[in-house]
């Protein structure tokens, strides 16, 4: 059985498999898709399942910003499914307060990873069992026995404490250089192959109703 994690990077995704000997690979890939392929189960850091109106927005973000007490501005609200068909920041800010609340430049830069993560499910019905939301933060307080790692990955000490919980929990890395990715994208989609593992094991943890849908019918959960 093989399982991976992803992450969004400059250059496509940071994609972490682990095989079931517990081999781990890292590599980039330019399209999510490529990293769908022959997997048991695919975690990735980036929203699934969009609601129309962004107030009260999703679930499962309500849940998990309530989990990380200080770590809380790392769950980004997901915007709305009509503000992502804008391909502007002041468009999609300007549609999406007139439905609720306003979006921020952080945010959409994020967009053309949600649209390809959408259409991916969107269109390949059976991707829906095999690929899960997942987010890294919360995958670190799993492994740091419930407690966020307040630390920041981009500082020594916050790396070095995230690269010491992921080796403890099976997903040993000697950091080195991945092309078209920075080692924070590399430590966040390790994480989320940890989630991955722990799906497949059926020992994760989800975030919102089971029965949670957007209108294309694409689940409305975080899993850690």
């Amino acid at each position: 059985m093989i399982v991976a994690g992803a992450d969004g990077c400059r250059t496509g995704w940071v994609v972490c498999r682990r095989d079931g000997d517990g081999a781990l690979d890292v590599r980039v890939v330019e399209t999510l898709a490529e990293a769908c392929e022959g997997l048991a189960i695919l975690a990735v850091d980036m929203p699934i399942g969009l609601v129309d109106m962004p107030r009260p927005g999703r679930t499962c973000e309500r849940e998990a910003r309530a989990l990380l007490p200080g770590k809380t501005s790392s769950v980004f609200p997901t915007p709305c499914r009509p503000a992502l068909a804008c391909t502007t920041h002041s468009e999609a800010n300007a549609l999406s307060k007139t439905l609720g609340v306003g979006l921020t430049r952080q945010t959409f830069h994020l967009f053309p990873k949600m649209r390809e993560v959408d259409a991916l499910m969107r269109d390949t019905g059976a991707l829906r069992s095999i690929v899960h939301e997942a987010h890294p933060e919360l995958a670190f307080a799993r492994m740091n026995g419930g407690t966020p790692v307040l630390s920041k990955k981009r500082r020594p000490e916050g790396f070095a404490e995230r690269l010491e919980l992921l080796a403890r929990h099976g997903f040993p890395w000697g950091p080195r250089s991945l092309p078209g990715a920075t080692r924070d994208d590399v430590l966040d989609a390790m994480a989320v192959c940890r989630t991955a593992l722990l799906i497949a094991q059926g020992t994760a943890t989800r975030l919102g109703l089971e029965q949670e849908r957007d209108r294309y019918g694409l689940p409305m959960n975080i899993w850690f």
